[in-house]
């Protein structure tokens, strides 16, 4: 692997890292800024912008993107994005027409406050036009043109906790502060993204490349629709079933514990490529060479979920006051569901052409998510949440891994990834019963740096990794070969 492609992956991965890294480092300030309720209600703002923006957008990033590739003029690659980012701001406009035209009312139904109208159409804008956005970083990703991929994206983040926190700090606005400060950021990046775009790109718009594009994406959109809601729809069951308390605990958990999930992308942006390349070049794993070839990434996806997952507590105690304390354990436990999402990012059905399974896969896990976390939710709240999200994430990849090897088989090593699983749930179980029991803090510390210690160790002994391995630059050379 050169060094230009080494410093092109880092630009990569880049953006995923520091988007994850940056909301963890501003919890100090947040947390004693606004009160863990607070926090909740704009957990329920994001959560509902999340949701409207992706139906807003009719998952044309799928469109956008598949048939980039098609178009060999930069006319036509002028026509085609700006045909799509014109359709999807109509869409936005109309959906943002909605949310205020009946923004009590969903304040209401969402929140339990008709007051927090304007949070929610706060939200809903900060969101939609981060989406708007996209599609520019898309072309830069598609050209290969990963520096600006990287930069674009990190300004935004920096922009959104800039603004917001002076918001938040100096004029004392609260969630709507943290929302602007989002709107404020994304606005920015879009309107110099459009300048430089329209100086570089002929500006055209195309009937037909639109339409080719809607041939992609719509049958995309009930995937998304359910999508998002798997991923938002606990904060909603929490503030109806239990508190909005409740809901900011289990917001602050999964934005620490998300950092497992961005470095599992950030990893998949580097070995992705890769497996396509296999699956393609080769068909079924007969012989087990892509199996063998993931058993690595999945081994230090596992050993980053362990590590936060472990020294959770150490996070929550530094980074917030007491108010926030409960979230320890929401983040240990949805580290370890994380984890279990590696299996969903491997694009066996993609491969196979059966991507209106991934719809009706996303639709069963919902219903599974829905089934397991209402009576959980009723009787522990935020963590009932947190341990109804992981089973169900284990049942629910399990299903998914059942019928992607029916029509694409990965010989697993599963000796070697059934030790990663195991360790990393024992391990964090008594990382949690150690701290109910109120052992002493610093023995607690020497058994989880112990657990490191036995989950690097079985990686040795399981010919996992070697000392080459763990060396950064071979570590990227073996997945990219």
């Amino acid at each position: 692997m050169t060094k230009s492609k080494v410093k092109k992956f880092s630009y990569f991965m880049l953006p995923s890292l520091v988007s994850a890294l940056v909301p963890v480092v501003t919890l100090p300030i947040i947390s004693r800024n606004i009160s863990v309720e607070d926090y909740g209600i704009y957990a329920l703002c994001i959560a509902f912008g999340t949701f409207l923006s992706g139906l807003a957008n009719m998952g044309m990033t799928a469109g956008y993107e598949r048939n980039f590739f098609e178009q060999k003029k930069q006319v036509e690659h002028g026509e085609l994005l700006f045909s799509v980012v014109f359709f999807v701001f109509c869409s936005c406009i109309l959906f943002g027409l909605f949310s205020f035209l009946l923004k009590d009312d969903l304040s209401n139904w969402i929140i339990g406050n008709r007051g927090f109208g304007n949070s929610l159409l706060l939200g809903y804008l900060a969101i939609s036009t981060s989406a708007l956005k996209h599609y520019f970083l898309l072309y830069y990703k598609n050209v290969g043109n990963a520096k600006s991929f990287a930069w674009y994206s990190i300004d935004e983040v920096v922009l959104n906790v800039l603004i917001g926190m002076f918001l938040v700090i100096y004029l004392d606005m609260g969630i709507d502060g943290l929302l602007i400060g989002q709107l404020a950021g994304a606005s920015l990046v879009l309107i110099i993204l459009l300048f430089r775009f329209l100086s570089a790109l002929p500006v055209g718009f195309s009937r037909q490349l639109l339409k080719n594009c809607f041939a992609i994406s719509l049958p995309l959109t009930p995937r998304i629709f359910f999508g998002v809601i798997g991923t938002q729809f606990d904060k909603y069951l929490i503030s109806l079933l239990g508190s909005l308390g409740g809901v900011g605990l289990y917001n602050l958990g999964q934005k620490v514990s998300y950092v497992v999930f961005n470095y599992m992308t950030a990893l998949q942006n580097i070995y992705s490529p890769k497996v396509y390349q296999m699956m393609f070049d080769q068909g079924d794993d007969a012989d087990g060479k892509i199996g063998r070839y993931l058993t690595l990434p999945f081994y230090f996806s596992a050993f980053g979920g362990l590590g936060l997952a472990l020294f959770s507590e150490e996070i929550i105690l530094i980074l917030t006051p007491s108010t926030y304390h409960g979230a320890i354990d929401i983040v240990s436990v949805l580290s370890l569901m994380y984890v279990l999402y590696f299996f969903g990012k491997q694009p066996q059905l993609i491969y196979a052409k059966k991507t209106s399974l991934t719809s009706l896969l996303t639709l069963v896990s919902i219903i599974i998510n829905i089934a397991i976390n209402i009576p959980l939710i009723k009787m522990y709240g935020g963590n009932g949440a947190a341990y109804g999200s992981l089973l169900a994430a284990f049942i629910s990849s399990g299903i998914s891994l059942w019928v992607a090897q029916k029509y694409f088989a990965i010989r697993w090593e599963w000796g070697k990834i059934g030790f990663c699983i195991i360790s990393i749930f024992i391990f964090t179980l008594i990382h949690i019963c150690l701290r109910e029991t109120e052992m002493l803090w610093t023995i607690r510390v020497i058994i989880k740096i112990l657990m490191i210690g036995l989950f690097i160790g079985g990686g040795f002994f399981f010919n996992i990794i070697n000392i080459r391995v763990l060396q950064s630059y071979n570590f990227l050379k073996k997945l990219s070969h």
